[in-house]
């Protein structure tokens, strides 16, 4: 990503420290490009710390409230990163702003992964670009091709951010199940299903034998559902149980499809398996039109 002009990420909420350093000092020894490094709030990010001294060139945040917002982006300043604070409305974006983020992104109810919006991006990125006098605001959800990036932009949007298009690139270390399956989709559902891990956190999946079986079975809450505890994955000493949120990646063997298969609503774009900077390459031509 970082290669090819666009701005990479990783999330590390869920990573141990001295991983999330190496992947850090990593990437950094294979681009002078932009890459960020993202933080759920819902959570306590405890490596926060170490991969700014290990050199991220930016830091973003989600699902936080007011207060964090305000320490967080002061921790990360002072260290001389930059920081983004991903909104979901209007009142979430102004809130932030009086912080002074670098950028905010705005993020849609159409999103892939776990969603902390219930708002259809193009009903609020207006007003938030609106209240940010000046302050760069990024689009993201449900945005998988050039045409809907110029879209974004047209609504005063400085940039976008695409999730589920990255997946299905050769260089993602995304599972080739779960790549194949994203170019044969274009239905995805906003779910409570897959929520081992983070009870509680409505997610956007591709529908899927495990969702279907616990939507027949009327969607009970843990420990009720269908096979509950049922391992369908194997990755070297590591276990998947059903329900839980983890999505599938390369060296995973066992029910690839019983998974969480996460993905935007832009999923019936995706057509084909590129590498990264084809990819963006395209994009920006499709934005140019």
């Amino acid at each position: 990503m970082a290669n090819a002009g666009g701005v990479g990420a990783m999330g590390v909420t869920w990573t141990e420290p001295e991983t999330a350093v190496a992947w850090v000092k990593q990437v950094k020894s294979q681009t002078e490009g932009l890459f960020q490094v993202n933080f759920v709030l819902h959570f306590e990010p405890t490596g926060l710390d170490v991969v700014l001294e290990a050199g991220a060139p930016i830091v973003t945040f989600s699902w936080g409230n007011h207060w964090q917002h305000k320490e967080y982006v002061e921790r990360v300043q002072k260290a001389g990163a930059f920081v983004g604070v991903q909104v979901v409305s209007v009142m979430g974006a102004y809130a932030a702003l009086q912080h002074q983020p670098d950028f905010l992104i705005c993020q849609g109810v159409e999103a892939g992964g776990h969603v902390q919006s219930s708002t259809p991006i193009d009903d609020f990125l207006p007003g938030c670009v609106e209240v940010s006098r000046g302050t760069p605001i990024i689009g993201a959800g449900g945005i998988a091709t050039g045409q809907r990036i110029r879209e974004i932009l047209k609504c005063g949007a400085s940039g976008a951010m695409l999730g589920t298009r990255f997946v299905a690139t050769k260089e993602s270390r995304a599972h080739t199940v779960y790549k194949k399956a994203l170019m044969g989709r274009d239905r995805t559902v906003l779910t409570l299903c897959f929520d081992g891990g983070w009870p509680g956190a409505l997610h956007r999946v591709m529908p899927n034998s495990t969702l279907f079986e616990w939507e027949t079975a009327g969607c009970p809450s843990a420990p009720d559902r269908p096979q509950e505890g049922r391992v369908v994955v194997r990755s070297g000493n590591s276990l998947v149980h059903r329900y839980e949120d983890t999505a599938p990646q390369i060296g995973m063997e066992g029910d690839i499809e019983a998974m969480c298969l996460y993905a935007g609503t832009g999923v019936g774009d995706i057509h084909d398996v590129p590498e990264a900077e084809e990819l963006i390459e395209r994009l920006w031509r499709e934005t140019q039109a």
